[in-house]
């Protein structure tokens, strides 16, 4: 699973939970808003050393009858989950979103990520966006593994929460 996926499964997760969440650096132009939106970013990624070579036990593929070997590694994932919002109404719509995306966060996250630490900023305003901003990071658990088939060759890699390998 490539970074990108884990910020989508965020921003979705957020939206799913109340919080208008996009991921961050879009590809193409965004439309103003009214209210406000989350911004999804992976800010730092943090695991063992490179490659798999930790054991993590075996799985039964149940659709082809094969078993597979896990190999993997707990990683730690901060998000920046930066609020915005227009004009004069924004510091509070701001408050509400992070009242909302805490609970969201709190309620169990996205799948596979368990929550560690939720911070943020005071809200700002910036006059030439004319945005009110607050920053907010969430640093979350989980594990990146590998699954090798028959033969050593490994076949997916993917994010997982503790308690769901």
């Amino acid at each position: 699973m490539e970074l990108k996926q884990v910020r989508e499964r965020m921003a979705e997760h957020l939206t799913q939970n109340g919080v208008e969440a996009v991921c961050a650096y879009p590809a193409q132009e965004r439309p103003r808003r009214t209210g406000a939106v989350c911004a999804v970013s992976v800010r730092a990624c943090q695991g063992g050393p490179g490659g798999f070579q930790d054991y993590l036990g075996e799985r039964l593929d149940e659709t082809r009858g094969v078993w597979q070997e896990l190999y993997g590694k707990r990683i730690e994932l901060t998000f920046g989950l930066d609020l915005y919002a227009p004009g004069p109404g924004g510091a509070k719509a701001i408050q509400t979103a992070f009242d909302k995306l805490a609970q969201a966060l709190q309620q169990g996250g996205p799948p596979g990520l368990k929550l560690l630490e939720l911070s943020c900023g005071e809200t700002q305003f910036d006059r030439e966006a004319g945005l009110c901003r607050r920053a907010v990071e969430a640093r979350c658990q989980g594990y990146l593994y590998a699954v090798a088939e028959e033969g050593g060759s490994f076949s997916d890699f993917i994010v997982r929460g503790e308690s769901r390998l």
